[in-house]
Parts: C-alpha cells; sequence; structure tokens
C-alpha cells in the first residue's frame, strides 16, 4: 500500500476502498436483478444494454456516490471542477489521432510475447479470452446506419471512457495520490502506473495488455499535468470513438475490420515509427500546455 503524507493515512484509503467496493457490489446487484427480467438475452441490442448498465454499475456511478460521502466537494474531489482549455483540448486530440499507428505497433510486439511452457495452459486461456472479447467487440460495431454509429459511440465510447476515468484517474489514482504537494512524486509517480497496470489487466486482454497500460499511464500524467479530468477523459473519448468510426467506415465499404489493427505493422512499420515519434512530440506540447495553463491560473489566484 502506498504511504500518503498528511491525512490520506493507509487505513483511511484502506476504508474508502472497501466503501468504493460496496457501492460496486451493491449496484452490480441492482443491474443483475434487472437483466433478470430483460427478453431476449443473447440479442445484440440486449448485450448492448447489459455493457452499458455494468459500465454504469461498476465503473461510472460507484466513483460519483463515494465523491459524495468523501467530500463536501465532490466536483472538486474528482477534479471535475477544472475545464481546459480549447488548445489542451485540440492537443489531446490531436495526440491520440497521430497515436494510432504507435499503438498498432505496440499492439503487435505485444502479441509477440509467449508465456514459458509451465504456463501454457493459462496462455490458452487468455487466447480463448481474447478471441471471444474480438467476436463480441466486433458484433457490437457491426452497424451501416448512422443511427446504429450514434449508439455504438454512446455505448462503446462516451459512457466508458467517463465511467474509467472517473474509476481509475478519479477515483483510485486520486485515492493513492490525492494531493500533488502533499505526495512525494515517487509515490505520485507510483500511483499512475499503478493504475495503469490495474487499468489495462481489469480488460482482460493479454495481448493488447503493454499498449493498454501505456495509455492508461498517460492518461493518468494528463489529469497530474493539467488538474483535470475533463482531459483524460476527452484523450480516453477520443480513442474508443476513432475505433468506433473505423469500423462504421469498414462495414459500410465492405472492407475486412481488421486491416485497421494493422496499420503500422507490417509493410507500414515505417509508420509506426514515424507515430511514436509525433505522439512523443504531441505529448511534450500537451504537457507544455497545461504547465503554461497552470502558472496563468496561480498568476490569477
Amino acid at each position: 500500500m502506498l504511504r500518503l503524507k498528511g491525512r490520506y493515512s493507509d487505513s483511511n484509503v484502506i476504508v474508502k476502498l472497501l466503501q468504493w467496493l460496496a457501492a460496486i457490489i451493491l449496484l452490480t446487484a441492482i443491474v443483475l436483478t434487472v437483466w433478470i427480467f430483460v427478453p431476449d438475452k443473447q440479442s445484440t441490442a440486449a448485450l448492448k444494454t447489459l455493457q452499458a448498465l455494468q459500465s454504469l454499475a461498476t465503473f461510472l456511478l460507484p466513483p460519483i456516490v463515494t465523491a459524495y460521502l468523501w467530500s463536501s466537494e465532490p466536483k472538486r474531489w474528482l477534479h471535475l471542477d477544472t475545464g481546459i482549455s480549447g488548445k489542451q483540448a485540440a492537443l489531446a486530440v490531436l495526440t491520440m489521432v497521430v497515436a494510432i499507428p504507435a499503438i498498432n505497433l505496440l499492439a503487435w510486439l505485444n502479441s509477440l510475447i509467449t508465456l514459458p511452457s509451465f504456463l501454457e495452459g493459462i496462455e490458452t486461456w487468455m487466447k480463448q479470452m481474447e478471441e471471444q472479447a474480438a467476436l463480441l467487440t466486433e458484433r457490437f460495431l457491426n452497424t451501416t446506419t448512422i443511427t446504429g454509429l450514434c449508439i455504438n459511440l454512446i455505448v462503446m465510447a462516451a459512457i466508458p471512457a467517463a465511467a474509467e476515468e472517473l474509476t481509475f484517474r478519479g477515483t483510485l489514482q486520486n485515492l493513492f495520490s490525492p494531493d500533488r504537494n502533499s505526495a512525494s512524486p515517487r509515490a505520485t509517480n507510483a500511483a499512475i502506473w499503478a493504475v495503469a497496470i490495474l487499468f489495462s489487466a481489469i480488460h482482460m486482454q493479454f495481448y493488447g495488455f503493454i499498449p493498454r497500460m501505456l495509455l492508461g499511464a498517460l492518461f493518468g500524467y494528463a489529469l497530474l499535468w493539467s488538474r483535470s479530468l475533463w482531459l483524460p477523459m476527452l484523450m480516453h473519448l477520443t480513442n474508443n470513438a476513432l475505433a468506433v468510426i473505423f469500423a462504421f467506415v469498414c462495414f459500410r465499404q465492405g472492407i475486412d475490420i481488421s486491416q485497421t489493427e494493422t496499420i503500422g505493422t507490417g509493410d507500414t512499420l515505417w509508420l509506426g515509427c514515424i507515430s511514436i515519434t509525433l505522439t512523443a512530440f504531441c505529448i511534450t506540447l500537451l504537457y507544455r500546455s497545461c504547465r503554461e495553463k497552470n502558472r496563468q491560473t496561480e498568476k490569477i489566484t
């Protein structure tokens, strides 16, 4: 357990974690109760509804409920009280766009990792889980109508982005490193990376673990630099929305959706390398923009 200074003691963090888990269990139980009465549970519409409800119960509502329990200023506690500038928003979106080939390249490198022979059973299980998740995701994304696209942008992009950022950056990262003025830089960095690892692991997709972990760390640092949860939310939303839009275009044009995942690998490896460089450059610009805005805010106050 990370040791934080001041009023954020280990015991305090543990109590809050237990309260957060209790909220998840209670809300999930309510969702499962509602799910019992849903007809045709294997239909795509029903499964999308279940995913949306699970996101709400597991990731979105618990942080909001617990924030009201823990603070008289819940928006401030979740870092939702501070907005972001237009420049920050533009750089956030640009970063996620140019990072697509880099993410694909990292995912491809991740797929080359094999576990030791004595863990062959676990590796086989992980592959099966990954294949099942990929099939379900493709089923959800398979639409050629504007209405279907809008639904997917809400269910598979907006809700997960907001919900997961509220949980991982707004709650967990905040619990382990609530105030960068009271927590040491080492504790802050440890919190960001620990939450990023958990963020990636909870998706249960081993062959995308590394790029998702790095994205989680990027979102964590975006919160640290900007002091606003809106920035990582926007970055997360952009990443999810791009995947949904690419899939929509592929299904509408009759293109194999898997082709979008190879951009930056194989014959386009050069594009992946360029993407890494451009992404690093955009992140640097984003960091400088956040620092500049913070200085202007401090002068005003």
